[in-house]
């Protein structure tokens, strides 16, 4: 195998991640949390129609995203035999043999959907941070896979757990873990990343599924979490709720996407609720509405109305897949919709597809296993290529064949992708 070249990386403003590498992939959504691929000399466009691994190797099934990190490739799983488990991994980067793993028992109950672990495992500082789906949390020694810590949080915050169980990944802010939870008065808390004491503990809201972000705000370091009953600003260090914005499910929190900013704008989407694009106003730490909007029902739906695709948010515009698989640009100024695309995505109830911004074009990998190469524009959605990677299973739905609904990583010029099957590894560096 040869070398990989390794470029530089621009420190980010809204996320502290100083130790990651340019090339790696070490938490949900890349080094800044923002879906957006840095490295250069990426392919431009597949030369066959399906794209051979580098390297393959066998896992459980699991939501679970892969991340990536100094030569390590993690990602969790479930078993069910002989007992329910959740397993978290660690392989070798180049090569896919397995470094370490660590299982524990975990009865999913209600958990519904109970394919395996949702939250990615998020890295930094030489430590692997890793929640499962019913609160079962563990910090590890990254590289060799020892217990730093770890805590069942629905025994110490009495957790109400959504129906799909947990699933934000965690956040690392200076010395703090954040974490999005659902606990009793502490649906979000913060622990001391190095001990796991609890730091600070924020709102009584129930649970949602969305990550939360990081941004700079008025000269602080604001914590944006969207909960199953508002829409929240916190003080990073501290948790204190500098603003919320109380916004209430019609039927249940249903919210999977994570909020994404485009300078002082921050938006969110929701299966039943629309789209609400809010400013956050940098004289002091407070937001205004600038809109809200949802269709009648999931099929007569207006702006956006997204499952689990994480929308882009770039030069005023808003692209995002809507309840049923219609990949639409939105007018960021008042929700208009510009233009509605039906090939990237199946149509299908909460079809799914995800954006990786790499230069300016998409790396989109459908829940049908496709990867695609495309340019997002208000003109259009332009295809550059498109190319088979991963066969759909259906621990994760058992519907239309089964999906691929895990958020891949894009790492020394590498996607690593999962199924309920298999983790693989295919090189994407132009010859």
């Amino acid at each position: 195998m040869l070398p990989i070249a390794r470029p530089l990386f621009v420190a980010s403003l809204l996320v502290s991640l100083a130790t990651a590498r340019a090339d790696d992939w070490p938490q949900w959504r890349g080094p800044q949390r923002d879906g957006v691929w840095r490295e250069t000399g990426i392919v431009e466009k597949f030369s066959s129609s399906e794209l051979k691994p580098q390297w393959r190797v066998e896992i459980g099934s699991g939501y679970c995203g892969p991340t990536v990190a100094k030569g390590r490739v993690y990602v969790m799983d479930l078993i069910i035999r002989p007992t329910t488990s959740e397993r978290v991994h660690c392989f070798d980067e180049k090569t896919g043999n397995p470094l370490w793993s660590y299982q524990y028992q975990c009865a999913y109950g209600r958990v519904q959907y109970p394919a395996g672990p949702r939250a990615s495992v998020t890295i930094h500082d030489g430590k692997a941070y890793a929640l499962g789906s019913t609160g079962r949390m563990h910090a590890f020694d990254a590289a060799g896979g020892t217990i730093l810590w770890h805590k069942d949080l629905n025994q110490e915050y009495t957790i109400d757990l959504p129906n799909w169980g947990i699933t934000a990944a965690p956040l690392i802010f200076e010395n703090l873990v954040i974490l999005h939870i659902g606990g009793r008065g502490a649906c979000v808390i913060a622990l001391n990343k190095d001990t796991g004491n609890e730091a600070w503990r924020a709102l009584g809201d129930p649970a949602q599924y969305t990550a939360p972000i990081l941004v700079q705000q008025a000269g602080q370091s604001v914590v944006i979490v969207w909960t199953g009953g508002s829409v929240a600003g916190l003080a990073a260090p501290t948790g204190q709720v500098l603003w919320r914005y109380e916004w209430r499910p019609r039927k249940m929190p249903i919210g999977v996407a994570t909020p994404v900013v485009e300078k002082a704008r921050v938006f969110f989407t929701s299966f039943y609720d629309g789209s609400l694009l809010l400013r956050l106003r940098q004289d002091k730490p407070d937001f205004e509405k600038l809109w809200q909007i949802a269709g009648r029902d999931e099929r007569n739906t207006e702006a956006l109305h997204s499952i689990i695709a994480t929308p882009v948010f770039e030069n005023g515009y808003i692209y995002g897949v809507d309840s049923y698989g219609e990949l639409r640009c939105l007018d960021a100024a008042d929700g208009h919709r510009i233009w509605e695309d039906t090939t990237a995505v199946p149509t299908a109830r909460w079809s799914t597809i995800h954006f990786v911004k790499n230069s300016d074009r998409y790396f989109m990998f459908n829940e049908r296993g496709e990867l695609i190469i495309a340019r997002l524009s208000p003109k259009g959605y332009d295809e550059i290529s498109r190319a088979k990677m991963l066969d759909p299973t259906e621990e994760q739905l058992r519907q239309r064949g089964g999906v691929c609904w895990s958020h891949p990583a894009f790492a020394n010029k590498h996607i690593f992708a999962r199924n309920d099957k298999e983790l693989i590894s295919v090189n994407l560096a132009a010859d």
